[in-house]
C-alpha cells in the first residue's frame, strides 16, 4: 500500500484511478477521527473499483498501521462510509469497497443525468461571467486535436468539468446528492473515455455546453447535459462488462 502527499479526490491525477489503494498522508489540523476519515475517503474516490485487479477487502489492521493511528477511527470511518454507499460491512468477515452492477452504475449514470443538468440550468442563472468563462481553460491545451495523445490529462479534464458544472448551481442539496454518485460515476468515466472516439466527441459536446451556457440559454444547456449523460450510460449498457 502506498502513500501519498495530502490531496482531494477532486486533485488526484487519472494515473492514480486504477486497482491499488493510495492513502494520502494525514494533515496535523483535524481530529485523529475527521483525519483517518478524511484520508480513507480521498483514497477510496482515488481508486478504480472497477480495475480488473482490484482489491475491495479493506484490512482494518493494515490501514490502521499505514496511517498511524488506532483501529478505532479506521472502524469509525468505515461506519461513516459505509453510510455513504462506498464501503459494506459484513459482519463477522470485514469491511469492503462497494462495487455496483451493470444495472446499478446506469442507473446511477441516469441519475446524475438528471441532477448535473438541472445543474445546468440553475448555472445560467446563478454563475457568474467569470465563473462560466473558467470552463473554457482546462481545454485549451487540446484544441490541436492531441486528445489521444494526452488521454490521461483530458480524462480528468473531463471529470472535473463535469463536478464544476454540479458546483456553479451553488446548490448545496445538488451538491451534496451528487457526491454521494462521484465514486462510481468518476471510475466509469475514467474507464470509458478512451474508448471508441469518446474522448474526441466529450470534447466537441463539452464546448457546445460552454456556450449554451455563456448564451444563459438554460433549456439548451439543461438538455445538452442530459443528453452528454445519458449517451455514456448507452455506451456502458452497449459495451461494459462489470
Amino acid at each position: 500500500m502506498k502513500q501519498a502527499s495530502v490531496a482531494t479526490a477532486e486533485e488526484l491525477i487519472p494515473e492514480r484511478l486504477n486497482g491499488s489503494l493510495v492513502l494520502p498522508a494525514l494533515a496535523p489540523e483535524a481530529s485523529v477521527a475527521q483525519l483517518t476519515y478524511t484520508a480513507l475517503r480521498n483514497a477510496f474516490l482515488s481508486m478504480d473499483v472497477y480495475h480488473s485487479d482490484a482489491d475491495l477487502r479493506l484490512d482494518e489492521k493494515r490501514l490502521a498501521a499505514d496511517l498511524g493511528v488506532s483501529r478505532t477511527p479506521v472502524r469509525e470511518a468505515f461506519a461513516r462510509l459505509e453510510h455513504e454507499g462506498l464501503v459494506r460491512i459484513v459482519p463477522r468477515r470485514g469491511a469492503y469497497l462497494v462495487r455496483k452492477s451493470k444495472a446499478e452504475i446506469i442507473e446511477m449514470i441516469t441519475v446524475w443525468a438528471a441532477l448535473e443538468s438541472m445543474a445546468a440550468r440553475l448555472v445560467c442563472e446563478r454563475a457568474s461571467d467569470a465563473e462560466i468563462g473558467a470552463l473554457r481553460a482546462p481545454f485549451a491545451i487540446f484544441e490541436d486535436g492531441g486528445v489521444r495523445a494526452r488521454l490521461n490529462e483530458y480524462s480528468a479534464a473531463n471529470l472535473r468539468f463535469h463536478q464544476r458544472i454540479i458546483e456553479l448551481a451553488h446548490s448545496p442539496l445538488i451538491d451534496s446528492m451528487a457526491k454521494s454518485l462521484l465514486v462510481h460515476v468518476r471510475a466509469i468515466r475514467g474507464r470509458t473515455i478512451a474508448e471508441d472516439d469518446r474522448a474526441e466527441r466529450s470534447i466537441v459536446d463539452h464546448m457546445h455546453i460552454i456556450e449554451a451556457l455563456e448564451a444563459r440559454h438554460a433549456e439548451l444547456s439543461e438538455g445538452l447535459v442530459r443528453d452528454h449523460a445519458l449517451q455514456l450510460a448507452k455506451h456502458v449498457e452497449r459495451t461494459v462488462e462489470l
